[in-house]
């Protein structure tokens, strides 16, 4: 919630006691608060930044100080622009485009379950400046471009092919026209892939079959293909394949699957950050980098895949059906 004004907090705190001044000081850099003068703090009037100063507020007076947290706004243009100016966080992302930089030019020579562990570190990297960017701005869009250009280099090094977004609406399917399939996509798994092949063998299709495809022009013709241009199932407006997936067939309304869902998403295509995606395409990174086949690698991504959905399931209070699908 953003308020029209600013929150000032003042301290005073017994010059013996060092090492609560640190905890707070070192709280209060982390939170973004910019230093006004010795012991006076300032943030913009936000419910969140309230909350920074109120909890800070409650340290030092339980390290035997005073503190008051006070509000104030001002009509002159110039100071609002002094006070924002004490949030400008430019140098902050002129070091992360050096890193981005940094990155890609490391990801010829670099194994794959590195460099995806070097992503999640500049996006957490990033979300860490974003969090005490009051104010946004040109540097926070370059920034956030760079990412996701980073994201598809990643993918164009070790996820090449990816299918184009087709146009249109989604039809819905009749499930019982999908039992017993073959289902087929481009081998070397990654993220869409596996998941969708994953969703097609626990939801949608339990007696599938899948071939994995070195060339999509040899698809075989009774096969149902996936994730790649011209299959029946692909990207179709901003959704990926998972996603085009589960609403053909009725699986989005599902929490857990919405929630994987997203996570695919992020990963796939960028997006909305999710909280396990970099965690989960670490995993997945390190399940490519040792698995023998297309065929092992679904086996085990797809034991993380039933792990995430029952969390999300439970989290979400949806008790299973007898099939193990939450019930919608």
């Amino acid at each position: 919630m953003l308020l029209d004004g600013w929150l000032l907090l003042v301290i005073n705190l017994p010059g013996r006691n060092a090492t609560a001044r640190m905890r707070v000081w070192r709280a209060l850099k982390a939170a973004g608060a910019a230093t006004l003068r010795d012991g006076v703090y300032v943030l913009p009037q936000r419910t969140e930044c309230a909350a920074v100063f109120e909890e800070q507020e409650q340290e030092v007076a339980a390290s035997g100080g005073v503190a008051h947290v006070l509000t104030f706004a001002s009509d002159d243009a110039s100071k609002r622009a002094q006070l924002q100016q004490l949030f400008d966080r430019t140098q902050e992302y002129a070091g992360f485009l050096a890193s981005i930089a940094a990155f890609k030019e490391s990801l010829a020579a670099g194994a794959e379950p590195v460099a995806r562990r070097a992503l999640a570190a500049l996006r957490r990297e990033l979300a860490g400046i974003r969090a005490t960017d009051f104010f946004g701005g040109p540097a926070r869009q370059q920034a956030e471009t760079a990412l996701e250009d980073a994201e598809a280099a990643v993918n164009a090094c070790f996820a090449p092919d990816e299918p184009h977004a087709a146009a249109g609406r989604i039809v819905r399917r009749d499930q019982a026209d999908y039992r017993g399939r073959t289902w087929a996509t481009r081998a070397h798994l990654w993220v869409d892939r596996v998941a969708s092949a994953w969703l097609i063998r626990r939801f949608i299709d339990p007696q599938s079959r899948f071939v994995w495809l070195q060339d999509i022009g040899k698809c075989p013709r009774r096969a149902i293909g996936f994730d790649f241009d011209g299959a029946e199932f692909s990207h179709v407006g901003a959704r990926v394949t998972f996603e085009v997936l589960a609403a053909s067939f009725g699986l989005d309304r599902d929490p857990g699957i919405a929630r994987i869902g997203a996570m695919v998403h992020q990963l796939d295509v960028g997006g909305v950050p999710v909280p396990e995606a970099a965690g989960f395409a670490t995993i997945l990174a390190g399940a490519r980098a040792q698995a023998r086949s297309d065929d092992e690698l679904l086996a085990e991504i797809g034991k993380t895949l039933d792990y995430l959905y029952a969390a999300h399931a439970a989290a979400a209070d949806v008790p299973p059906d007898e099939s193990g699908t939450a019930r919608r």
